[in-house]
């Protein structure tokens, strides 16, 4: 198990895996870690005053800094917003490991943690033959899962954690994302899964967290 780094995993698109590693970068540099984090795969670019930009790259480089290179925080870039095999297969690109591997061992060598954000849920394909998991194997670093609390999340977040430990990857722990503020009974389910998916709970986040919530999540990090 590589201990440079984690990998940032979620239940879902669009349940806060970009806002989860933004705010623990902050964090952790905040207590003098020096810690940043790469999203090797990004969909959903567009120009913006004459650059072309990404929501949640922008949010990580501003988190660490800029301490990461572009070439180490993202490594594919596709434009549309779609799954990434297919945003791939649209630019006539292949998603390739390799580049990723070497971006996060720069980065690594640098500095620490380095915390991988993944894309989509866990079982997102990168290509004809290629899933996120392959991805997170190589690396090998614990993972971190994000649970977005909503509707539905215990039954995304019990089957991310089989199928995570079916791919070989040590789940280190999971994070509860309050990203539906109006859903009824968040708690219940929060306990559900705590007491089902078999690792510790690092922090419960709420909606538009603090900045002393993240510092209490950096330290609960393994």
């Amino acid at each position: 198990m590589n201990l440079h780094g984690f990998t940032i995993a979620g239940t879902d698109t669009g349940i806060g895996k970009t806002f989860v590693s933004a705010g623990l970068v902050r964090a952790l540099r905040a207590t003098g870690r020096d810690a940043v984090a790469m999203k090797p795969i990004a969909s959903g670019f567009e120009w913006r005053d004459g650059r072309r930009v990404n929501d949640d790259l922008l949010a990580l480089d501003a988190a660490q800094q800029g301490a990461l290179a572009a070439a180490d925080l993202n490594q594919y870039g596709f434009d549309p917003a779609i799954a990434p095999h297919r945003a791939a297969e649209l630019a006539g690109a292949r998603i390739e490991l390799a580049s990723i591997v070497a971006a996060f061992e720069r980065a690594a060598t640098r500095h620490r943690p380095v915390l991988v954000e993944g894309v989509g849920g866990w079982a997102v394909p990168l290509g004809p033959e290629l899933m996120f998991a392959d991805l997170a194997h190589v690396l090998a670093l614990p993972v971190v899962l994000v649970v977005g609390v909503r509707l539905g999340c215990i039954n995304h977040a019990l089957l991310s954690a089989r199928a995570i430990r079916a791919d070989g990857l040590v789940l280190a722990g999971w994070i509860a994302n309050r990203i539906d503020p109006a859903m009824a009974e968040p708690e219940a389910s929060i306990d559900a899964i705590a007491g089902r998916i078999g690792v510790p709970l690092l922090g419960t986040l709420s909606h538009e967290a603090s900045p002393a919530e993240f510092t209490a999540l950096a330290r609960a990090l393994p």
